[in-house]
């Protein structure tokens, strides 16, 4: 048997969705309040007062809807992937799923996973779809992240997500999975207790025991089974919890760095964490052409990696501009200071 994830019918994208809050904050800004002259990122996005990972989902399931032009009520499934819900106990999917008029025939769950959560809910909506059990399902990844004030995480932990609806491949799909992979390990390089605030992370365990064993093993694994090379894909998506790691990635994977850019967004917009790889492969399938193959590989601290190969189709020409784009979210910003910021991060309660 091989290790490659199939489901019993093929399962396409029929419409996705984007969003990332309209407020910034440059990582210079942030550094002349701790010192600091160097930094990961250029800049970040910075939830409003009134936003959180639920209205993030909203606004990201509702431009899905735009795109797949179908009635919500006939989504069977409604996954949000995230680590940060605004509730300790209640659903933030079922939420979501009465904001966009799917309830109550319905399934709904929030997914953890770290940054991985997104893809998680990916994973299962395929297979939901996939056995045929419902004709169309939403999977979201979405987070508005927290990181210590001072901390190196303060930089790049940013809020935006992302939403795709899966359906059976048919002519109206705009990009279908060829086949997915997952690999886990248990590896101790980031956590966050219960009742705590921020999160922790386990410095020398971040990059290679971590985030570069996933990604590589769950990314060379899907081609080795695929029988394909880094030249059969026209775009790579990776984790990017700050820019030097995906590049890197796709360096020792053979990718040239052209085909990741497009979709590595969090120099400008931060690490969005459970919306990290759906917001970049989103910003893809609003500039793909049809046949173009995309490598998608998540990343979640704990850790593990989801690795997906995507083929997308002729609707996406038709499709793409029901709705706003990736881009036209990550350029409409307003810049704030870090006193703002640390008010809209409710970052005074210590």
């Amino acid at each position: 048997m091989g290790k490659l994830l199939r489901p019993n019918r093929k399962v396409g994208i029929i419409g996705y969705g984007a969003y990332v809050p309209m407020y910034r904050i440059k990582a210079e800004e942030i550094g002349r309040v701790w010192g600091v002259s160097s930094f990961p990122i250029q800049e970040k996005s910075v939830p409003g007062l009134d936003e959180d990972t639920i209205t993030i989902g909203i606004e990201a399931a509702r431009n899905a809807l735009k795109r797949a032009q179908i009635d919500p009520k006939l989504i069977r499934a409604i996954w949000l992937g995230t680590e940060s819900k605004p509730y300790a106990v209640k659903p933030s999917g079922t939420v979501i799923a009465e904001a966009i008029g799917a309830t109550p025939d319905v399934n709904a769950a929030d997914f953890e996973f770290a940054c991985k959560a997104g893809t998680e809910a990916i994973q299962a909506a395929i297979g939901f779809v996939g056995s045929g059990m419902a004709d169309y399902a939403m999977a979201i990844g979405a987070d508005t992240s927290q990181g210590r004030p001072g901390d190196h995480l303060e930089f790049t932990a940013a809020a935006g997500g992302a939403a795709y609806i899966l359906a059976p491949k048919i002519s109206e799909t705009v990009a279908y999975f060829e086949a997915s992979y997952s690999y886990v390990t248990d590896t101790p390089d980031f956590w966050r207790r219960q009742h705590e605030h921020y999160p922790r992370h386990g410095n020398r365990f971040t990059g290679e025991p971590a985030y570069f064993h996933q990604i590589i093993n769950a990314a060379k694994t899907l081609m080795e089974e695929l029988g394909y090379s880094p030249n059969d894909f026209d775009y790579a998506v990776f984790h990017q919890p700050n820019v030097k790691f995906p590049l890197t990635a796709a360096k020792i994977l053979g990718i040239p760095k052209e085909k990741v850019l497009p979709g590595l967004l969090s120099g400008i917009i931060g690490n969005t964490y459970s919306g990290a790889t759906l917001v970049g492969v989103s910003a893809v399938l609003d500039i793909a052409k049809p046949g173009d193959r995309i490598l998608w590989v998540s990343f979640g601290s704990g850790a593990g990696s989801d690795a997906f190969s995507l083929v997308v189709q002729d609707a996406i020409e038709e499709k793409r501009d029901l709705a706003p784009k990736t881009m036209d979210y990550v350029n409409r910003k307003k810049y704030i200071d870090y006193a703002l910021y640390a008010k809209h991060r409710g970052k005074y309660i210590m």
